[in-house]
C-alpha cells in the first residue's frame, strides 16, 4: 500500500539505528512492536516505507520521505516508551545517533532494498532471506509466490494493547492476531515489485552471490558513493563483512543460540530463580554487578551442558547442547 500525499518530493533514505552493546528486543512481541512503532511514524508523517528489517541489537528502514528526523524521533520515542516500561530500565535506548544515508538512482535503490531485505541471511540466520519473518522480504509478489493472505485479524478493540502508549490506528489498516501491523498494508510493495521488474528478478536478487558488478552497476549509473555491505551495515558497530558473505551462501551454523533464544533463557529460566516472587522477571531488576555475576553463570552452565540433558538439581539443559559466546552474553544482559 502506498502511503502519503502525492506531489511532495521525497528523497530516498537508509536509517539504521543501532544498540551494539544492549538487545534491544528480546523476545517476538518486542520485534512486533518494533515494527509497529515504524509504521506509525511513517504514517503520521506521510512517508513511504520501501523496506525494512529488525534485528535483536539494530534495525534497518529503506523509506521515501521529505522529514526523515521526525520519522525517527518519533518511532524511537515510542519504542523507547514502550521497552522502558516494560523492563523497569531509564534511559534512552540505542546509540545516540541513528545512521542515515540518502540513496538515488535505480542501482543504488535496489542494490540498498536487497541488503535490507537480506538482512536475515547476511547475519546468519535464515538459509535464505524467505526464512527470516522479521523483514518485509515475504511481503513482496507475495500472488506471485502463492502466499496466502491472512484470514484472521484482530478486533479493533483489542488492538491499542499491541500500540504504543496513546496511539492509535486507522481502520483500513489490518493487524493479525500476534499485535503485528500487517506489513502489506504498510509498505509500498508496488513500487519496490516495479523496481525488481518481475519475480523471477526478484529471486535472482534474492540469491546473488554479492561482487564486483554489483558496485559497477551504481558507479555507471551515477556519481554517488555504491551502496555496498560496508555502507548498509556502518550504523552497525560490530558486523563482519567477511562473514556475510560466507552467510549468503546460506550455511547456517544450528548450533548457536540466537540473541532471541538466550533472552528467552535469560527471561524464563534464570530471572526466576534469582529475583523475589511477583518481582517484575526483568534484567533491569538487577544491579549490574549482578548482571555480571549471572553472566558468569550462564558461561560456566552452558559449557557444563554442551552434552547433559539436565543439571545437577535435575532441570531441564536451557541451551539443549547449543552454543553461546561473551559477546552476546553481555549483550543480552545489558552489561
Amino acid at each position: 500500500m502506498q502511503g502519503g500525499t502525492k506531489g511532495i518530493m521525497r528523497k530516498t533514505v537508509h536509517l539504521c539505528l543501532s544498540s551494539h552493546d544492549e538487545v534491544m528486543y528480546r523476545n517476538e512481541a518486542d520485534l512486533n512492536m518494533g515494527f509497529n512503532c515504524l509504521a506509525l511514524a511513517v504514517l503520521e508523517t506521510e512517508s513511504r516505507l520501501l523496506a525494512e528489517a529488525f534485528m535483536t541489537t539494530h534495525n534497518h528502514k529503506l523509506l521515501q520521505t521529505d522529514n526523515a528526523k521526525e520519522v525517527v524521533t518519533r518511532d524511537r520515542y515510542a519504542y523507547t516508551r514502550y521497552f522502558n516500561a516494560k523492563y523497569y530500565r531509564k534511559g534512552n535506548l540505542g546509540e545516540r545517533v541513528c545512521f542515515s544515508s540518502v540513496v538515488d538512482g535505480m542501482h543504488h535503490t535496489v542494490t540498498a532494498l536487497n541488503y535490507v531485505l537480506r538482512q536475515g541471511l547476511h547475519h546468519g540466520l535464515a538459509a535464505t532471506p524467505f526464512g527470516y519473518p522479521h523483514c518485509s522480504v515475504n511481503s513482496m509478489f507475495r500472488k506471485d509466490f502463492c502466499r496466502e493472505e491472512p484470514t484472521m485479524y484482530l478486533l479493533s478493540e483489542k488492538r491499542h494493547i499491541y500500540l504504543p502508549h496513546h496511539k492509535s490506528l486507522p481502520l483500513q489498516y489490518r493487524m493479525l492476531p500476534n499485535g503485528l501491523i500487517l506489513r502489506a498494508d504498510i509498505l509500498d510493495t508496488a513500487y519496490v515489485e516495479e523496481l525488481h521488474m518481475s519475480p523471477r528478478n526478484f529471486l535472482f536478487q534474492m540469491n546473488r552471490i554479492t561482487d564486483e558488478k554489483i558496485a559497477s552497476e551504481q558507479t555507471e549509473e551515477n556519481d554517488l558513493p555504491p551502496v555496498t555491505l560496508e555502507t548498509i551495515e556502518q550504523g552497525v558497530p560490530v558486523f563482519n563483512v567477511k562473514d556475510a558473505l560466507v552467510n549468503e551462501l546460506g550455511r547456517v551454523n544450528k548450533s548457536l543460540l540466537t540473541d532471541l533464544e538466550l533472552c528467552h533463557i535469560v527471561d524464563d529460566y534464570y530471572l526466576p530463580r534469582l529475583l523475589k516472587e511477583n518481582e517484575p522477571l526483568t534484567i533491569y531488576r538487577l544491579s549490574e554487578s549482578k548482571r555480571a555475576d549471572l553472566g558468569n553463570l550462564i558461561w560456566q552452565e552452558a559449557a557444563q551442558w554442551k552434552t547433559a540433558a539436565r543439571s545437577f538439581s535435575g532441570s531441564t539443559n536451557p541451551f539443549k547442547g547449543r552454543k553461546t559466546d561473551r559477546a552476546q552474553i553481555r549483550r543480552c544482559l545489558a552489561i
